[in-house]
């Protein structure tokens, strides 16, 4: 699976891990240099609380396109230290 925006890769991996509809990437499977952390959270009440990343690629910003969950519930923990996306941000194949 990839994860594309401004025609640009920023995470690939052949280990994802689907929740409610998204893939999660491993965070080790994302490309950090377009990545900045925010101060966004927000919480579920089933994962916990979501921190954000906003990516930056080519001189354009793509505000809270990313989330994580640094803590998850114990129900989520399959995907901690993983990152979704959304907001333009389109995951393939």
């Amino acid at each position: 699976m990839k994860a594309v925006w401004n025609d640009t890769v920023l995470a690939e991996s052949e280990n994802t891990v689907v929740v409610e509809g998204n893939q999660y990437f491993p965070h080790d499977a994302i490309k950090v240099e377009f990545f900045k952390k925010s101060g966004t959270k927000t919480t579920c009440s089933w994962k916990g609380i979501a921190s954000y990343y906003s990516v930056t690629v080519n001189g354009k910003t793509n505000t809270d396109c990313a989330w994580y969950y640094p803590e998850p519930s114990d129900a989520a923990k399959q995907i901690k230290n993983y990152v979704a996306f959304w907001n333009g941000v389109k995951v393939v194949k």
